[in-house]
């Protein structure tokens, strides 16, 4: 595939765990990057790095962040659409985004959740969309004014169905370490996960190569019980396994609870096929035994 990065002039909105990490890579291939924090603290870290960093907190937009979205090449949308509020980047900056002219790439972050739960059947891209919890609903609500905004005016928005994320400083191994990792009881459960490094380089081959409109799960390739993996994580560090425990008893906010009864197998092979994607770690046994010869 070409490498047009050193062309990139990426706005990224929420410079958290993926966003930071997809910038890093822009501009390590010669790009320019900026994007927003939701704290004036990390305003200094990131002008310090290099990256040019607005506050947007979703309440108010800034003249600055609106010529900096108006100059951008490719966007990128992180933010989460927020309870009472809906989508905060469409709600400030539709209009920015639909008169930028050189606007090459839009990709909106949402979640294999939209599927809701399956009771471990397969779901790709053309399944339908079965929200069982409010922040499901409401990521199935965005994705549509999303698609509204690529349909309507022809802005080229891309929607990336993400797995379960993890990555360096985020992982089973460091919620082991703490002593925070859990095994529940659910018989039969299981879900995917992608490592942070194969969500960096799907979207890198989606700027490289846009299909406006197109969707695209993100997912490793082995669908794995949850209780399984803190085993193994447990297993690489030898520690002890902690005891498996139900569900009522962890005391789990309702997200985290949706998620162990969410139950669906996610399929990955559009990204292999349209953006040539070889994923680095096909399972989450490769993504932490990688991860535990490097923190």
């Amino acid at each position: 595939m070409s490498d047009i990065s050193q062309q990139k002039n990426l706005f990224c909105f929420g410079l958290g765990f993926t966003g930071s990490a997809l910038v890093q890579e822009v501009r390590a291939k010669g790009g320019m990057a900026s994007g927003t924090c939701r704290e004036n603290t990390q305003i200094d870290f990131w002008n310090g790095a290099g990256v040019r960093s607005y506050c947007f907190d979703g309440k108010v937009s800034s003249e600055a962040v609106e010529r900096a979205v108006s100059q951008a090449s490719h966007v990128l949308v992180t933010i989460p659409p927020q309870k009472g509020a809906g989508d905060v980047v469409l709600k400030h900056f539709k209009k920015i985004l639909t008169n930028n002219s050189q606007l090459l790439w839009l990709g909106y972050l949402s979640t294999t959740g939209v599927y809701g739960n399956r009771d471990g059947d397969w779901v790709d891209e053309t399944s339908e969309l079965k929200p069982g919890f409010d922040h499901q609903s409401r990521r199935v609500e965005a994705e549509k004014q999303w698609r509204d905004l690529y349909r309507d005016h022809q802005v080229p928005v891309h929607i990336f169905r993400l797995a379960g994320i993890y990555g360096p400083g985020r992982n089973l191994l460091q919620r082991v370490r703490q002593g925070s990792a859990r095994r529940i009881d659910q018989p039969g459960l299981v879900f995917n996960r992608i490592h942070v490094e194969d969500v960096v380089q799907v979207l890198n081959a989606s700027m490289d190569h846009p299909h406006p409109g197109a969707i695209y799960n993100v997912s490793d390739d082995v669908p794995s019980s949850p209780a399984e993996a803190v085993a193994f994580a447990c297993g690489l560090l030898h520690v002890e396994v902690p005891p498996l425990m139900a569900l009522e008893d962890a005391k789990l906010s309702n997200m985290a609870r949706g998620f162990y009864l969410t139950n669906k197998k996610v399929r990955n092979q559009k990204i292999k096929e349209d953006l040539g994607i070889q994923l680095r770690y096909p399972d989450y046994k490769a993504g932490l035994k990688a991860l535990l010869d490097t923190e």
